[in-house]
């Protein structure tokens, strides 16, 4: 029996777990795959589907499920699907379906649904609509006019002086009755945000104290265009407020906007989640991943027939988080050992061509089993464990592997789900 498979069931047969209870355990998992949104933790994986799920998605995505599972919390998927003309067919498909191959399935998505649903930006339209109605009626946003040609103007004309492009904040300064005239012939402007005042201050639980004088490196940001979908930057203050988000777990290179969404959540008058931004997972030469680059989908490494807990095992050992890096470690062994606080600043390194040796340190020799080997090593198992008998032993694993008490042999059924299959029903069972 492959180590990490003898692993996963000395923790499924730890003492005091009775077959009733974990029958109880699963049917509560099937039964409702939402949390209740008032939950302490609830934090979400954003992604946008212009594009397969890739080792970098998949960091994101594994840091904010083990915090969550840490902490008792929710896990959600919401796709940010508002650019319309760069979606990819099948990405948002891909996204959930290889999160669910790496074992990190959300708690509420597109495809479960949820009680904060629905989890397409393109579905939620009108809840951007209504912050955008509030922001003008306040004064914190204003119509703009500008065509795309003008706008395009002021790019090349801040290129050729060799500044940073910004949008002038012309319509800021127009008239109610200038607006109406403007209103009378282009009903459909795009909303801009005011950038006044000081950004406030934010503590980022990996970088520390950060603020970014936003007005006065940028111009006012379009939050709402004239098609009516919104930006990313009043979507996510939007989309985190009503689905309770408690923190912000994302990428380093969005640190610099979060003043901007702090100014946002104030307008707004809502109470902001807390942030904590991952640094970049890289290239072993310090290069940026690219999705160029063929070998970084997790399509691919599925296709090759690489084990998830492998690549979710490299993915941990090359950053921060953990007391200290160890190869062979098990979904449960990651959440068990998280810690936020651990999170340094500093980018990981990925080395990929030391995967194969991590796929290996988890696989384990003898894979192909039979029911006989099967039979003898889950009766040496079961005899390692007091207060338990045998008889007890394979009820406990038929529940976790089938949900039901009565039913085949179980080494049966682990030669008919195969390794992988077995290995992420007990992970299921363990994480639930």
């Amino acid at each position: 029996m492959p180590p990490h498979m003898a692993v996963l069931l000395k923790k499924l047969l730890q003492p005091g777990r009775s077959p009733a209870a974990l029958g109880r355990l699963m049917g509560r998992r099937e039964a409702s795959l939402g949390t209740d949104p008032g939950a302490a933790v609830r934090v979400r994986f954003a992604p946008s589907p212009t594009g397969f799920l890739h080792l970098g998605g998949l960091r994101t995505a594994l840091y904010n499920y083990i915090f969550a599972k840490k902490h008792q919390g929710s896990f959600i998927l919401r796709l940010e699907d508002t650019d319309q003309t760069r979606l990819v067919p099948g990405a948002a498909e891909n996204i959930e379906d290889m999160l669910e191959w790496a074992g990190v399935p959300p708690d509420e998505s597109p495809r479960r649904g949820g009680p904060a649903g629905p989890y397409l930006q393109s579905q939620r339209l009108a809840l951007y609509a209504q912050a955008a109605e509030a922001l003008l009626k306040s004064g914190a946003a204003y119509p703009c006019f500008c065509s795309p040609q003008r706008l395009e103007l002021l790019k090349k004309e801040a290129l050729r002086n060799r500044q940073t492009p910004r949008y002038d904040n012309r319509c800021r300064s127009l008239s109610q009755a200038q607006v109406a005239q403007k209103l009378a012939t282009d009903p459909k402007p795009a909303i801009r945000f005011r950038l006044e005042g000081e950004a406030p201050a934010f503590q980022d639980l990996v970088y520390g104290w950060n603020r970014h004088e936003v007005a006065s490196v940028e111009g006012d940001p379009v939050i709402l265009k004239s098609d009516g979908f919104p930006t990313y930057h009043l979507a996510s203050v939007v989309d985190d407020h009503h689905m309770g988000i408690s923190h912000v777990l994302r990428g380093s290179e969005w640190l610099v906007s979060t003043s901007k969404h702090l100014l946002l959540y104030q307008a707004l008058g809502w109470q902001p989640p807390q942030f904590a931004h991952l640094p970049l997972l890289l290239n072993r030469d310090g290069s940026k991943l690219s999705k160029r680059q063929g070998d970084i989908f997790l399509e691919h490494f599925a296709a090759t027939g690489f084990l998830p807990d492998a690549l979710l095992d490299i993915i941990t050992n090359c950053g921060s988080g953990f007391a200290e890096n160890q190869m062979g470690r098990t979904l449960p062994e990651l959440i068990t050992q998280f810690d936020l606080s651990r999170v340094t600043c500093h980018s990981a390194l990925l080395d990929l061509e030391k995967l194969p040796e991590f796929n290996r340190l988890l696989e384990g020799p003898g894979t192909n089993l039979t029911q006989d080997v099967l039979n003898r090593e889950l009766k040496k198992l079961s005899d390692g464990l007091e207060g338990i008998k045998h008889s007890n032993v394979m009820k406990l694993l038929r529940v976790a592997l089938s949900g039901q008490q009565q039913g085949p042999p179980v080494a049966e059924m682990m030669v008919s789900l195969g390794p992988k299959e077995v290995r992420e029903r007990i992970q299921k069972v363990l994480c639930s």
